[in-house]
């Protein structure tokens, strides 16, 4: 095990307060002591670490010159809030980050009061502040009071459309609002879009060192009647500007570049504006994510296990099953080589979503639009009209973001997008946020769609092979994060039966309908069933939209029980089966339905396992729910 750092400086801050009593040479170092103690914190835990890396001297900077909790400070996305919680009185705490019962990987409001917000989706926080800066402003009841508000925003976030219309808000209003514009050139993928260009050119066009000779004197550099007062704070700042036309036309003021790894700079810049700004403000700062140890990794350490601080070297376990992601670009690949027309989409995802592998093979074919699922989703729409056959890889949790557009750019025209939707169900360590348990619902009520979950790494196969030849609706087809189960893999994928659904094995007494990647676990509690001597039918019904109600049926007026598995909230597969059954009179005839969903609570970071052993969702909770709906639990207690 590697040693933890020394760090003099940092053990004597417990609170942001305390960065108070620091020289501005003691906060230098400071931030050497903070970014030594974030590399081994995340050694020890795995977590995102690039962008805290990067927002090391902000942190500081911001902390020492702001009075936080009364001032609101809120992260966007905040993969970047682990050094903000290191100083906010969360050190203690941080071996136990994305873990169950640890702290959340993003800022919380439940966690702490240095937390005013809450973030892991992007392009939020310019619209939060702003909230917090109209209710200063009216007198709206906090318990912290009301000062500043800041919102810090990276570069990728800001191709995010809601970014815009805060912005565009927030000059209307002419409110109090401090934006941060944390601009490090990399979100998780490269940005891409004509804003990364443009912010480019803005620190492009003259030598970077005068950009922060003018920050580290911002003050002094300056004649001296507009050091007279606040009266001139707009000029003043204006005075520092370096081609920010775009953002002063939406009504903000527009400071630097800066250099945001010089904490001289920082400080001199923030003081500045803490004293004199009167209206919304954007301070551009330049930054690396990964700075000190990452900033040459592919992702700059947007993701990481744990890992060995000497070598990089990640202690991951070995799988023998490839994950889900492959599987579903290598299945894409293999139908792009044949079709000509097949296109794919993702939202600042490539890697998390495969099609990196995908673009490497037709990079004229696959397009990375940015933090823009509404704009991905739509554009997809546009490709299906035109003639093509668009595939949109989105995160379930991302897909929500969309939802607007799949149903009227999409459902309502019929229009034949095929959504690949990765992280489906319950996903770990980013928790609630990022858990994949509502597609299978808001999809599965649009009329037309078909809607899809793949049991296993083949099923995937063939889900991809039959989004493609479905020609005249829109599909989706869920799978979850993680390694396959180990199943042989065909070498193509067939179009499988729209609405069709499998049997696993023939038993009597229960049926488990299983839909989507608990099937193993199913399989597990008729293992352990047949011990008890109950042998139930399982079935994979592969489609939640249109209903196998031939097959469903048929369950149903054959045994005395039928339970329905799903990772899924309630509303889904489970729902549409009840309906069906009510429908067509089954409950009539004593049938024991139960639906097993996902609760109805957000379950917070823990191992896969431990969250759907919380959801009651593993083999062991299969089992007792058909043991209780027969009612063998009971006499077994009695006996």
């Amino acid at each position: 095990m590697t040693e933890r750092p020394t760090t003099p400086l940092l053990d004597k801050v417990h609170q942001p307060a305390d960065l108070k009593l620091l020289s501005d040479s003691d906060v230098r170092k400071l931030a050497d002591e903070l970014r030594s103690e974030m590399i081994w914190t995340v050694s020890q835990t795995g977590g995102h670490f690039g962008a805290g890396l990067g927002v090391i001297e902000m942190t500081v900077a911001l902390h020492a010159v702001f009075d936080t909790p009364r001032d609101k400070l809120v992260w966007d996305v905040s993969h970047q809030c682990y050094p903000h919680k290191i100083l906010t009185g969360r050190r203690d705490q941080m071996l136990s980050i994305r873990k169950k019962d640890g702290l959340s990987g993003f800022t919380k409001r439940s966690e702490s009061p240095f937390d005013p917000f809450g973030a892991a989706h992007s392009s939020t926080s310019i619209s939060a502040a702003l909230g917090f800066a109209v209710a200063r402003d009216l007198g709206g009841d906090c318990d912290t009071g009301h000062g500043d508000a800041i919102a810090v925003i990276g570069d990728g976030a800001l191709s995010g459309g809601m970014a815009f219309e805060a912005m565009n808000n927030a000059g209307h209003l002419g409110k109090r609002l401090i934006v941060i514009l944390n601009d490090n050139e990399m979100s998780i993928a490269p940005p891409t879009g004509a804003m990364s260009s443009y912010l480019s050119r803005l620190y492009a066009g003259a030598p970077f060192q005068e950009f922060k000779a003018a920050a580290k004197g911002a003050v002094s550099l300056l004649p001296q009647p507009l050091q007279e007062g606040a009266r001139r704070a707009k000029e003043l700042l204006k005075s520092a500007t370096v081609g920010g036309t775009m953002f002063e036309e939406l009504g903000f003021s527009y400071v630097g570049p800066i250099d945001g790894h010089d904490m001289e700079s920082l400080l001199a810049v923030l003081r500045t504006v803490k004293s004199r700004a009167d209206g919304p403000i954007l301070i551009h700062a330049i930054t690396k994510k990964g700075k000190g140890y990452a900033e040459h990794r592919a992702d700059r350490g947007h993701a990481t296990a744990q890992f060995d601080i000497a070598t990089g070297k990640q202690k991951k376990a070995p799988s023998n099953a490839p994950s889900y992601t492959k599987v579903f670009a290598q299945s894409l690949i293999a139908e792009a080589t044949d079709d000509p027309k097949v296109v794919a989409v993702t939202a600042a995802m490539p890697d998390g979503t495969g099609l990196d592998l995908f673009a490497e093979r037709f990079p004229t074919r696959c397009f990375d639009v940015g933090i823009a699922e509404q704009h991905a989703v739509t554009f997809c729409a546009g490709m299906a009209a035109g003639g093509l056959k668009p595939f949109a890889a989105i995160y379930s949790t991302f897909l929500q973001r969309g939802y607007d557009q799949v149903v009227h750019d999409v459902a309502i025209q019929r229009l034949p997008v095929r959504f690949a939707i990765d992280r489906a169900g319950l996903v770990g360590a980013d928790g609630c946020t990022h858990a994949g348990s509502y597609d299978v619902g808001y999809l599965s009520n649009l009329p037309g769609f078909v809607v899809m979950a793949a049991s296993d790494e083949a099923e995937l196969r063939h889900m991809v092979r039959t989004a493609l030849e479905i020609d005249d609706r829109p599909s989706a087809f869920r799978f979850p994060r993680g390694e396959g189960v180990g199943v042989e893999l065909p070498e193509r994928g067939r179009a499988l039966e729209i609405g069709k659904g499998r049997m696993i094995s023939e038993g009597s007494r229960v049926a488990i309908l299983n839909f989507g990647a608990r099937l193993k676990e199913v399989q597990e509690a008729a293992e352990s069933l047949a011990q008890k001597g109950i042998t139930p039918t399982v079935a994979d019904a592969r489609f939640a939209k249109p209903l196998d109600e031939e097959m469903i049926l048929q369950l149903a007026r054959h045994h005395e029980a039928l339970i329905t598995v799903e990772e899924g909230a309630v509303g889904g597969f489970g729902s549409h089966v009840a309906q069906l059954l009510a429908e067509r009179g089954v409950f009539d005839t004593g049938l024991k339905y139960r639906s097993m969903v996902l609760p109805d609570v957000f379950i917070d970071q823990a191992s896969p396992a431990d969250m759907y052993a919380i959801a009651g969702m593993n083999a062991e909770d299969i089992e007792a729910k058909v043991l209780r709906t027969l009612g063998v639990e009971v006499m077994e207690q009695r006996a």
